[in-house]
């Protein structure tokens, strides 16, 4: 039988998400979707527990395997949240101690102590700055906290790995431990030159290669994992931002996307080449494709989505987060009022833990609709200072920005992004980018689709023109830039 479907399993931060999508219709036609808890144990502290997002994947999975025919699903490809570290146990495959996730600032001393030669290997080798953000922190923090993964270490064990990774393995059934290339670059312990463990990166945080897993490229076989009656591959594998930006169709170079999600991610693709960023920005391997490794630049704002949830959860000045759009479209401008969004400090260009949110520009006129309508207009802003710091490290224009994530649905947004960049702004008509791209690399994996067909695969929805008052919207980002500069005091 022709094998005409692929799953795409998104496992993000807030929640797990499977998609069918038909290869031949080109679009996704079930979704099952299960939100995932995140605790705060402390300040800055944020965790989630790896069997939660383990049972809840399966539990998607099977839901689109009712959906279709299980005998005409061809595999399974997988997205997943970065950075997020999970230990855990060879023999029973239950994880150690929570999960310590991507926005987990408790790492930040340890950091803050890396000597500056020390500093300058690691980001020649991995790209990365030296940040909690990173993986390698984070289980160096697990390792020195956590007794029963000390025991596990020393009875040869422990694992530790990407969401991804964990998720493999226990689908497999512990036959696979593997991560792919994207995830592995993430960690600041990968050579994203040589594209392996580093050895002296794993010595100085003290991690043995032991426990982490084999990586290979992102359009691989990971495993075979059963599902229903059928045993299907596990194939194709990235970090959700780096599966975005394949489902974007962002595969030459100077193609750039941004993801509006609890944080903002935007990449720039940089070829084959591997751009070194003198701007404070990431640079990282975009996919691993056929025989090739593309590159790109990547700027990574903690909050951007979280945004609009702190005006609904925390000060409940919307009752939703589509209402957003429609308080802020009620005032022709914000009055004056800049919105810094780091709740958790301000990621790219900045790396800066310990700088705090603000509102500046307050007066008595200052209404409800100007406070939401500053906090869309930080996200426009944030994204324009990442892109004028890809131009200046790439040598190219940005001449379009592909969008997606949850706030891309807010067209008052989008339009505003295309003010600010002065450059068209390119929503599509599936938006789940990073599920598109996870069940594309799955089928070039699998050999139903190459690079330049999968790029045929995305479909624009809306085109937003800049408006030709570069200079208004100019003066507005500068205003924005002096807020920044007063939380970084």
């Amino acid at each position: 039988m022709q094998k005409k479907y692929v799953i795409a399993l998104d496992a993000g931060t807030t929640s797990v998400r499977a998609m069918v999508f038909d290869l031949a219709a080109r679009q996704f036609i079930f979704t099952a979707q299960q939100e995932v808890g995140q605790s705060f144990p402390q300040s800055g502290w944020v965790e989630q527990d790896a069997g939660e997002i383990f049972f809840k994947a399966a539990y998607v999975l099977n839901r689109c395997r009712s959906a279709v025919d299980e005998r005409e699903i061809a595999g399974i490809g997988i997205a997943n949240q970065r950075e997020t570290v999970v230990l855990w146990d060879s023999e029973t495959g239950e994880p150690v101690a929570p999960a310590i996730v991507w926005q987990c600032r408790r790492t930040s001393a340890f950091c803050a102590s890396v000597p500056p030669e020390m500093r300058e290997s690691i980001r020649e080798k991995t790209g990365l700055p030296v940040d909690a953000y990173f993986s390698a922190s984070k289980i160096r923090w697990l390792l020195d906290h956590v007794p029963a993964a000390r025991e596990l270490l020393a009875h040869g064990r422990l694992r530790a790995g990407t969401v991804d990774s964990f998720l493999i393995w226990r689908f497999t059934e512990g036959k696979s431990f593997v991560t792919d290339h994207t995830n592995a670059s993430r960690t600041m312990l990968f050579n994203i030159h040589t594209l392996s463990w580093d050895g002296e990166l794993l010595d100085y945080f003290g991690i043995p290669a032991s426990i982490l897993p084999e990586v290979r490229s992102s359009d691989a076989r990971m495993g075979e994992m059963k599902l229903g009656s059928v045993l299907l591959p596990l194939a194709g594998v990235a970090g959700d931002q780096q599966a975005a930006l394949f489902g974007q169709a962002c595969t030459a170079r100077g193609d750039c996307k941004v993801t509006y999600g609890t944080g903002l991610f935007m990449l720039f693709h940089t070829g084959e080449r591997c751009v070194r960023s003198e701007s404070g920005l990431i640079s990282t391997i975009a996919y691993t494709l056929g025989g090739r490794t593309c590159y790109a630049l990547e700027g990574s704002a903690f909050n951007a989505g979280s945004g609009i949830q702190w005006l609904r959860d925390g000060l409940g000045l919307i009752s939703s987060s589509a209402e957003s759009e429609l308080v802020a479209s009620s005032v022709p401008d914000a009055g004056g009022v800049c919105f810094v969004p780091a709740f958790t400090g301000l990621g790219a260009p900045y790396w800066r833990s310990d700088c705090r949110g603000l509102f500046s520009g307050i007066t008595r006129g200052t209404t409800r609709a100007h406070l939401v309508r500053a906090v869309l207009e930080s996200i426009a802003f944030e994204a324009k200072e990442l892109a004028v710091c890809m131009e200046k490290d790439s040598g190219f224009h940005l001449t379009r920005l592909k969008c997606d994530g949850g706030a891309s649905a807010n067209d008052l947004l989008m339009q505003f992004q295309a003010d600010v960049l002065h450059i068209p702004v390119d929503r599509p008509k599936e938006r789940e980018s990073t599920a598109l791209g996870a069940a594309l690399l799955c089928a070039c994996a699998l050999g139903l689709a190459d690079e330049t067909s999968a790029a045929g695969m995305r479909e624009g929805e809306k085109l937003f023109l800049p408006s030709p008052d570069e200079e208004r919207f100019n003066a507005l980002y500068l205003d924005y830039l002096q807020a920044v500069r007063r939380s970084l005091l």
